[in-house]
């Protein structure tokens, strides 16, 4: 599945690229983490997980990631949420569990929040919400956001790509718009949170201090001791394997 080339979505930002399994529903719905890419391991495994079980499933790229258009520095958190909406009304159908991964966490959580009426459960796996306010900025230097603020923009060495990591003033600004950690989330819908306690990216307690203001009757959260912020060895991805197979 994952070498077949994308389908393409006209939106908001541009051209988003996806690919999408068909089979029975609630259909699985990926949502990937900043500067990540559909093509992942995560994603991959799901795409596995989705054949086997005859499970219908999407994933796809925000513009400025993978194979969709745009430059990563341009986007925002609420032009990545457009992105997912408009793959959320024009491509999935029906009933749809959501699976969100750390950035994409956040983003799952705001879609729940415009488009309720069809989620069918939530998966968020080393959840991020609020990451820029919460976490980012103030783990800066002074000298780092005097630079984001008279610049515009911050290049820093990233865990995760030979690439720099580029941090906008208009990320963190524009972010402010869909903080959600601040006020009761309301999900009236199975949710489930996966967390690494090795996580050095998105500690386990801010999980925690996520899972304190979700609203939910149906609320599980799975802290493993050993996991990282990617969760994606053998055993990690066996976990999200049951998980999701118990509520979609």
């Amino acid at each position: 599945m994952e070498n077949k080339p994308p389908a393409y979505l006209e939106g908001p930002q541009g051209r988003i690229a996806y690919r999408r399994q068909t089979g029975a529903h609630p259909e699985v719905l990926w949502l990937g983490g900043f500067r990540s890419d559909m093509l992942g391991t995560k994603a991959n495994f799901l795409g596995q997980w989705a054949a086997k079980n005859k499970k219908a499933f999407t994933r796809f790229d925000y513009t400025g990631h993978g194979e969709s258009d745009g430059r990563f520095e341009n986007g925002s958190i609420g032009e990545w949420l457009e992105d997912t909406t408009a793959v959320f009304d024009e491509v999935t159908e029906g009933p749809v569990t959501l699976v969100g991964s750390s950035m994409g966490a956040w983003i799952a959580a705001r879609l729940a929040q415009v488009r309720p009426d069809r989620i069918n459960a939530i998966v968020f796996i080393a959840p991020a919400p609020d990451f820029t306010r919460k976490l980012m900025w103030p783990a800066f230097t002074e000298k780092q956001r005097e630079t984001v603020l008279r610049e515009g923009r911050l290049e820093q060495p990233s865990d995760y790509s030979d690439e720099p990591e580029i941090i906008t003033r208009k990320l963190i600004e524009e972010a402010d718009n869909h903080l959600i950690m601040d006020q009761p989330l309301t999900f009236h819908c199975p949710v489930r949170i996966l967390q690494g306690m090795m996580d050095e990216a998105v500690p386990w307690r801010h999980a925690l201090e996520f899972a304190d203001v979700i609203e939910s009757t149906d609320l599980e959260v799975l802290l493993t001791k050993t996991g990282d912020h990617r969760l994606s060895t053998p055993e990690d991805l066996t976990r999200l394997a049951t998980v999701l197979g118990a509520i979609s």
